[in-house]
């Protein structure tokens, strides 16, 4: 079992509707665009997503530079439309048990909408140059990708 204990929280504020928000997050040819850090691409025929509880989704991301690749996967716990995603996240057929597990929450916030990650079962922080300033590069490549600008909550 994984301890949920650790883990970190980012927020962003988006100038996007829910609709938008959430199909980046479900659709494969979206999550192609944006599902990595900055200096990483996810090659499209490598993204499969059934975003349904029980569903499974895999991707890898490829390092730009030295072309090492990182396969990714887990399985859906939770999925709200428009609202919330819960999924495990680690290497594709790891066991969900053991696996760190990722809630992604969208709310209206006025004339925003608030994009909630919060990643569960393991260690981060800002300038740990791992797993927070992994995921918070994807994130600054979500509101790219959206065409936006975030204020960071």
């Amino acid at each position: 079992m994984i301890d949920s204990s650790r883990g970190f929280t980012i927020e962003r504020l988006l100038d996007a509707t829910p609709e938008q928000i959430w199909n980046a997050w479900t659709d494969a040819d979206d999550a192609a665009r944006w599902w990595h850090p900055v200096g990483m691409t996810t090659p499209r025929d490598t993204v499969t997503i059934d975003a349904k509880k029980g569903g499974r989704y895999a991707y890898t991301m490829v390092d730009d530079a030295s072309g090492e690749e990182y396969p990714t996967g887990g399985v859906y716990r939770e999925v709200v439309p428009q609202e919330r995603l819960v999924f495990t996240w680690g290497e594709p057929g790891a066991d969900p048990d053991d696996t760190p597990v990722v809630t992604v929450a969208i709310a209206p916030a006025g004339d925003l909408t608030r994009l909630t990650f919060d990643l569960r079962g393991v260690d981060g922080m800002a300038g740990d140059d791992s797993f927070y300033d992994g995921w918070a590069s994807a994130l600054d490549e979500l509101v790219t990708h959206l065409g936006q600008s975030a204020v960071h909550g």
